[in-house]
């Protein structure tokens, strides 16, 4: 069966986790929106809660945070998205996690996409990435490196000998103008891999390039497409939806209640 669980906010990510009935948890190791590096609030650092989570047999996972931008031709911006990424890479491995995730970037409007894969290609050259890092594919921007697929196949064409994963986001994909139905056989092509899938319903239109997610079943998504993309990556699973513990608990088990035994 598949592992299933939910992002959550808080410095317990355990008792988060077994308050959802899940599998698995993802957070963040700091402010998502700031520059700060790594903090650890789980009482007793990092070994106690890579400890806590192995004896409840709880998958951890980190997100990077959301202003990191390595593709960025701004060095104000990507000089410091290189040393965040690195110190969170460092951190998540700390706690045990099994991968870090972070969003693929963008440029700015009109300028050469090949320098933001190269950007990419300088990053995982100087990182020592001593846990998987998962590329997110994103929701909006023209200029984003991830959003549609022909930009994701020539960033995996510049970073692919690095062995980068692969985090897809069905509200992201939906949001950013590509169809359920084939995403998984499309990106497995380019990507040759799906290592986590963010199984989110949208709240917006299709190619809205509006990230705005919402509980299964709840949103524009299609509920057999949603599932046929969960059961088609076949790997783990983080909702990232809203509602909290209640929420997020009645997600999980709308997932287990339809997908295939």
């Amino acid at each position: 069966m598949l592992l299933i669980g939910s992002h959550i906010d808080s410095p317990d990510p355990v008792a988060e986790a077994q308050a959802r009935g899940a599998d698995l948890v993802q957070f963040f190791l700091g402010d998502p929106q700031g520059w700060k590096g790594p903090q650890q609030a789980y009482p007793g650092g990092a070994g106690a809660l890579r400890s806590a989570a192995a004896a409840a047999g709880i998958r951890l996972y980190v997100h990077a945070p959301y202003v990191i931008n390595v593709a960025t031709t701004n060095n104000r911006i990507r000089i410091p998205s290189r040393k965040l990424l690195a110190q969170h890479v460092d951190a998540a491995a700390a706690v045990g996690a099994a991968a870090i995730v972070v969003h693929g970037g963008h440029l700015s409007v009109g300028e050469d996409p090949a320098v933001g894969v190269e950007n990419w290609r300088k990053t995982f050259q100087r990182m020592d990435a001593k846990i998987p890092v998962l590329i997110e594919n994103t929701a909006g921007g023209d200029a984003a490196m991830a959003r549609r697929l022909d930009a994701l196949a020539r960033l995996w064409d510049g970073i692919g000998e690095f062995d980068p994963g692969f985090c897809l986001d069905t509200c992201h994909a939906h949001a950013g103008g590509e169809e359920l139905a084939t995403i998984v056989d499309r990106v497995k092509a380019i990507t040759g891999r799906i290592d986590l899938v963010h199984a989110n319903d949208s709240k917006d239109a299709f190619d809205s390039g509006r990230d705005r997610h919402q509980n299964l079943g709840a949103g524009n998504l299609d509920p057999a497409d949603l599932v046929a993309v969960v059961s088609a990556a076949g790997a783990p699973v983080v909702c990232e939806t809203p509602g909290g513990a209640p929420g997020q608990a009645a997600d999980i088990a709308w997932l287990r209640e339809r997908l295939p035994a």
